[in-house]
């Protein structure tokens, strides 16, 4: 993928909207027969990077539900109240206590009394239909009456991947193909190494019409020197150099075996392919690399200014960058508060998407935040020479 990219749902109406959200619930549900194929019981241990996937989806009913069918303010836009009154009854009983995920304790959802699979199921489309009517009547298509529904479907696109990756760190049996989302110019990848980015003004975050998550809001401009910056992130060929040379630990994907290098995709072990770009890396991993390379990971302003030009490829992965995950000057919180206030300073920006990111997600602007130790995602890196 090349170039500074916006996701046209951002701007959707109802039209657009109801089909960008049934697209993407086929999407999902065709990943949830292939979770209850692989794994029968949908047992997952109980680990900080993972969550039961019946809880998660019934979650994501519980998500669209609260903002888009309970909410009276659903068509009030970003600032509207995110509790109290003005919110009615669920369609299921008790759906508060077992899925708000601000009240409920990760821990806690390993013993909650959850629906099985069919009702979960059902939940989730009674939901979609609801919510799809109240879509339909919307008074008009305004930023704010589409707020909540653009939100739903971007909340459930992060959902769908995080389906993907948690089936891969699981090593799951996985009957679906991947659907690579690879650059179609192999040629500018073994032509062109690096990108030159001169000084520049680059305006990080989301100005203007079209929906934004609280963080990307405040949008301001800033200065960028000059720099060398990889063209594509560091490939499996780079790594191993890295690897062979320092001895630091192998990323859990990754094994020397009977005298060559594989790399597990789900439940197979497959011949390493040096030329694909290193993915379940953490940000020490990706600074470790960088230590001995003798270069260093771009910032998140740096990232956007390099994504403005038609060379720099992305789209792989997701990207670590050197930028901490932290507000824009001036920050309010949206209506859904937990979305980025609890996280300052504890996470790392990330940029770019990987090849399991839905398509709505695709937007140079959005600003990804995980733990840096975190390596189960589809994350690697790309570096800057130093200066």
């Amino acid at each position: 993928m090349h170039r500074s990219v916006h996701s046209p749902q951002r701007h959707a109406g109802p039209a657009q909207l109801a089909q960008a959200l049934t697209h993407l619930r086929e999407q999902h549900l065709a990943l949830i027969r292939a979770w209850r194929q692989a794994l029968p019981d949908l047992a997952v241990p109980q680990e900080s990077v993972l969550n039961p996937p019946i809880w998660e989806w019934g979650h994501v009913a519980w998500f669209q539900e609260w903002w888009t069918v309970r909410n009276a303010y659903r068509y009030g836009g970003r600032h509207s109240p995110s509790e109290g009154s003005g919110f009615g009854p669920s369609i299921l009983a008790g759906a508060d206590a077992l899925y708000n995920s601000s009240n409920v304790a990760h821990d806690r959802r390993w013993v909650l009394p959850l629906p099985d699979g069919d009702a979960t199921l059902a939940y989730l489309q009674q939901v979609n239909e609801l919510s799809l009517s109240g879509l339909r009547t919307a008074p008009n298509d305004s930023d704010d009456s589409m707020y909540f529904w653009r939100l739903a479907l971007f909340h459930e696109a992060m959902h769908v991947e995080a389906s993907v990756y948690m089936a891969q760190h699981l090593g799951l049996s996985w009957p679906l193909s991947p659907e690579r989302r690879e650059s179609t110019d192999l040629q500018t990848k073994a032509a062109k190494a690096t990108l030159r980015v001169e000084a520049t003004s680059v305006l990080l975050g989301h100005r203007g019409p079209g929906f934004a998550f609280d963080n990307e809001c405040q949008a301001h401009t800033l200065q960028v020197d000059a720099f060398e910056i990889d063209v594509r992130p560091v490939t499996w060929g780079a790594y191993l150099d890295f690897l062979t040379d320092t001895g630091h630990p192998l990323p859990q994907v990754l094994r020397q075996h009977e005298g060559a290098w594989e790399v597990r995709r789900f439940d197979r072990w497959l011949p390493l392919p040096v030329d694909e770009v290193a993915v379940h890396l953490s940000a020490t991993d990706a600074q470790a690399w960088c230590e001995w390379a003798g270069r260093r990971l771009p910032t998140e302003a740096q990232w956007c200014a390099a994504a403005a030009h038609p060379e720099f490829i992305w789209g792989e992965v997701w990207e670590w960058t050197a930028s901490p995950f932290e507000p824009f000057p001036g920050f309010v919180a949206h209506a859904y508060q937990d979305y980025s206030a609890p996280w300052w300073g504890t996470h790392r920006v990330l940029k770019g998407a990987s090849w399991a990111t839905p398509e709505c997600l695709l937007d140079t602007r959005f600003r990804n935040f995980f733990m840096p130790h975190r390596t189960d995602m589809l994350v690697g890196f790309r570096t800057l020479a130093m200066r």
